[in-house]
């Protein structure tokens, strides 16, 4: 999760003081340009505040990484102050700068994202690796039909989809504006051959079509309700609050995928899940009632949290 302010200051008319010339009336150079905006954000109590300085500046100069270096001590453009002005105050005020810049990396691969769309997280890497290792072990050549559940922007089925040639996914969403995002994702890394997105809530799209799936991925909402307040401002009054909060205590989407899994047309080999801290074992055991799996298995993150449960079938 993005890390950065409290709630963050009001909108006020302007917060970012003018930065194109010194007090000298000397350009301001974009190495004095970023140091400014990071004492600036960090003023606010924006945590990473130079990595944030960073990205921004990128976004609104049009500049990657190494390009931003060499020009380093070029003049600022003013004719780009009023963006570079607009983009330092909403991060000031809270939004991520994911959401500012409409982007996000993911495996390796660049992502839109905008407040339709949860980010997509570090941890949910390690669900695509698991989900790319296993399925290659259980099909290995073949062409497995993988259902991405709650897809959001795609980024589980896009990556997988980039990484495996021959496998054929499929993605489901409540929110069609969500799914117009996957699709744009999908479309940008050459993919929308393999990948179907359809509207609907969690297996059910599939139970109605009969579609016979291989395997089925899922990062669906799994944070407490009343856990909701506490959480950093940026996630809890930026990003959608139903791809966060999975009903009082986090674990009802679990039940209902759970639940779901023997109504479709046959059980699938491999069903993934990411779930929160301390909700491993609940869902493990949700998985144990459906079916006598080969493997069960948990997973944690790099922080030792464990993080994914995975149910193989080798029959």
């Amino acid at each position: 999760m993005m890390a950065g302010s409290s709630d963050g200051p009001k909108k006020q008319e302007r917060l970012f003081p003018g930065m194109v010339y010194a007090a000298d009336q000397q350009p301001v150079t974009i190495r004095e340009a970023f140091a400014k905006a990071s004492s600036f954000l960090q003023g606010y109590g924006v945590r990473e505040a130079s990595a944030c300085s960073e990205l921004l500046l990128m976004h609104v100069l049009g500049l990657d990484k190494t390009s931003l270096f060499l020009r380093w001590s070029e003049p600022f453009p003013p004719e780009r102050e009023d963006a570079w002005r607009e983009s330092l105050e909403r991060k000031a005020a809270g939004e991520p700068v994911q959401y500012i810049i409409g982007e996000q990396e993911f495996y390796g691969l660049p992502f839109e994202v905008t407040p339709a769309v949860l980010i997509p997280r570090p941890e949910t890497e390690l669900l695509v690796e698991a989900v790319v290792r296993v399925g290659r072990e259980l099909w290995p050549g073949g062409a497995p039909l993988v259902a991405d559940v709650g897809t959001g922007s795609g980024a589980i089925a896009v990556a997988a989809a980039v990484h495996c040639p021959s496998w054929r996914f499929v993605g489901s969403d409540i929110s069609a504006a969500a799914l117009k995002i996957a699709r744009r994702n999908a479309a940008r890394h050459g993919v929308t051959a393999r990948i179907r997105f359809v509207e609907g809530d969690l297996l059910l799209p599939f139970i109605e079509r009969q579609v016979a799936l291989d395997a089925v991925v899922s990062n669906p909402p799994y944070i407490a309700a009343d856990e909701l307040p506490g959480l950093q401002p940026e996630v809890r009054l930026y990003e959608p609050a139903t791809a966060l909060v999975g009903g009082h205590d986090g674990l009802e989407p679990y039940r209902r995928l759970t639940a779901q899994l023997p109504r479709l047309t046959r059980m699938p080999k491999l069903v993934a899940f990411e779930v929160g801290q301390g909700q491993a074992s609940d869902v493990a055991g949700m998985l144990e009632q459906v079916q006598d799996w080969d493997e069960l298995t948990i997973i944690p993150d790099l922080a030792g949290i464990d993080r994914h449960v995975l149910a193989i079938s080798k029959k």
